[in-house]
């Protein structure tokens, strides 16, 4: 796909991975609009953004979990874009606890997060790409959409769906015009992760990206156009061995599993 000229959408965008995203789409001169929930912080990308390439992202604040919000946004962007190319699905909420232990009002946040706002926010936007004949939808999923990780249950299953989703909708709409792509990074280090995620990581050795460097690999990945692109090596095979033969990965995480029960949060 070409980024240049390109009308893109990025959610997410307030810090971490989106952020990183929206500046290396704008090195690449695509036309943005930057959703995320924190005013403030969408200012500062808006900022670095205009100090750094020399262009002005739009900028919304919303809630997409919220129907009315997202209607909003919609039409924010037939007014101000006049329809969209490209829509990266980045949003996510994560949460590191023991499922048995784990707020059902997260659990519900996080559904509604990675999964039914991207799902719902793509319905909207759908058509207009069908008229067209063109865009691409990218939903950014995760290494743990693939391999099931303990402790991380209902972000796993809620990446799980999304890449349902992504290859559904794929065959739905094949000779359409309309790519679909699920781009699945590895862990990598923003602020949604907790200091108890960090020190997890460092006791069981899990490697963790930087976002500027994940964000480089996305846009890489979308100007490709390949259908499913999992970020990072050794995890990257292991999604085809857990595919495969996903008892020999149940083994294999036995012992890294006793460890991050160490650090995973519990809630009463």
């Amino acid at each position: 796909m070409r980024i240049e000229h390109c009308k893109t959408l990025v959610t997410g965008a307030s810090g971490g991975i989106g952020a990183c995203l929206a500046l290396a789409l704008a090195k690449r001169g695509a036309k943005l609009m930057l959703v995320g929930r924190r005013m403030a912080a969408l200012q500062k990308v808006q900022q670095q953004i205009s100090e750094e390439v020399g262009i002005i992202p739009l900028i919304y604040a919303a809630d997409l979990t919220d129907s009315g919000s997202r209607e909003e946004l919609v039409s924010e962007l037939q007014r101000t874009m006049g329809g969209i190319d490209l829509l990266i699905n980045n949003a996510g909420v994560v949460d590191f606890t023991e499922f048995s232990e784990q707020d059902p009002a997260m659990v519900e946040q996080i559904y509604r997060t990675n999964l039914i706002a991207p799902v719902l926010l793509t319905r909207a936007l759908l058509p207009g790409m069908l008229e067209q004949q063109s865009g691409n939808v990218v939903n950014i999923g995760s290494v743990f959409g693939s391999i099931g990780f303990a402790y991380f249950t209902t972000y796993s299953s809620s990446k799980f769906a999304l890449r349902g989703f992504s290859e559904a909708l794929r065959r739905e709409i094949k000779c359409s015009g309309v790519e679909v792509q699920y781009i699945a990074p590895r862990a990598t280090r923003t602020g949604a992760n907790s200091d108890a995620v960090y020190q997890m990581a460092k006791a069981t050795k899990m490697q963790m990206d930087p976002p500027e460097q994940v964000a480089e690999a996305i846009v890489k990945a979308i100007i490709k156009g390949k259908a499913n692109v999992y970020l990072g090596f050794p995890e990257s095979l292991f999604v085809r061995i857990n595919s495969l033969f996903p008892t020999l990965v149940d083994a294999a995480l036995h012992k890294q599993n006793q460890i991050m029960a160490r650090f995973a949060a519990k809630h009463s």
